[in-house]
């Protein structure tokens, strides 16, 4: 692959560097989602992974073990490991949110039924579990069952606290550190542990995914009311139709008097959601500024990320892991 290094995006180039990596994960990720008895789990499969993105969660897995310069293949199996893991919760996450658009096309469930997402997305997790077992490392393992864990315990979570004006910064923190940042930040880890690095740099590896996933999930959450400017692109407002508490929507609520706290039980708790409500919840996050703190906050974990890299090696690859959190943040510019 070649790019244009001053037009490429940081993810881009990093997916250029990984390229012959990332050939042999899709080999790999090929080969464990097929099944001899039942066509339907590779069917279901490749519908999602053959609808692209960016692959920041293997890439990452792929991007810490090159820092350490590893030299053995199992990198390979622990990224697509982190690729099935990825997988299987959106398979999960469809049916509990009944979505019927992912990346732009129809949801499996949508497409199949439920029945066949639940039931591939665990054959997904059972795969991811099998590559896993195949390096030989108990600490692999131990740090990628934790984090399968703690993605199930936030999606949990959400679901009680979904819909409930009293869910605050705190709980919201929860629910991404399990729905996103658990993933990044194993899939960072365990790079460097296959690369047989020391619990220090392990350490800081860990810290830069749990941070750059954070940063990641408010940033999107942010893009879902249009940034803090008008110019990123996104359509505006799907977070606030499935009444979903996000973090500016968090802030706002906080900081609310009677009467906007009686909007926002209308629209969020109890669905009321009538023509113009949109740009009234815009008006109010603009009125107390919900939109540029929480972009605040994510520069904030954006640059613990940054400070947990400083602990590691000078090389090529840091370079990159440090330009991809100025990407995430800067899309809200």
């Amino acid at each position: 692959m070649s790019l244009d290094e001053s037009s490429a995006k940081p993810h881009e180039r990093l997916a250029a560097l990984l390229e012959a990596e990332l050939a042999a994960v899709k080999r790999v990720i090929a080969d464990r989602m097929a099944s001899e008895h039942a066509p339907r789990i590779p069917e279901v499969t490749a519908h999602l992974v053959g609808a692209g993105g960016k692959r920041l969660r293997p890439m990452l897995t792929l991007a810490a073990a090159r820092l350490f310069d590893y030299e053995g293949d199992h990198h390979i199996r622990l990224a697509a490991t982190v690729e099935f893991i990825h997988t299987a919760t959106l398979l999960h996450d469809d049916v509990v949110d009944e979505s019927a658009r992912r990346r732009g096309r129809p949801t499996a469930n949508l497409l199949w039924d439920n029945k066949s997402s639940v039931l591939v997305g665990d054959y997904l997790f059972a795969r991811s579990f099998q590559l896993m077992v195949e390096t030989g490392s108990l600490r692999v393992l131990d740090i990628l069952a934790n984090a399968a864990a703690t993605i199930a315990e936030g999606e949990v979570l959400q679901l009680t606290a979904a819909r409930d004006l009293r869910t605050g910064e705190d709980v919201y923190l929860k629910v991404v550190r399990g729905k996103t940042a658990a993933l990044f930040a194993a899939a960072t880890e365990v790079g460097g542990v296959i690369a047989g690095r020391s619990d220090a740099e392990t350490r800081a590896l860990h810290a830069y995914g749990d941070a750059l996933g954070i940063a990641f999930q408010i940033a999107d959450d942010l893009l879902d009311y249009g940034g803090v400017t008008e110019t990123t692109g996104k359509n505006v407002g799907d977070d606030f139709r499935e009444r979903k508490l996000t973090l500016p929507l968090i802030k706002a609520v906080a900081a609310a008097n009677a009467q906007e706290r009686a909007f926002w039980e209308r629209v969020i708790e109890k669905g009321d959601q009538q023509e113009g409500d949109l740009e009234e919840a815009l008006v109010l996050l603009r009125r107390h500024g919900a939109l540029e703190a929480s972009r605040a906050d994510a520069e904030a974990w954006a640059a613990r990320a940054r400070s947990a890299l400083a602990q590691l090696p000078e090389h090529p690859v840091r370079g990159m892991l440090d330009d991809l959190l100025g990407y995430v943040v800067g899309r809200l510019a």
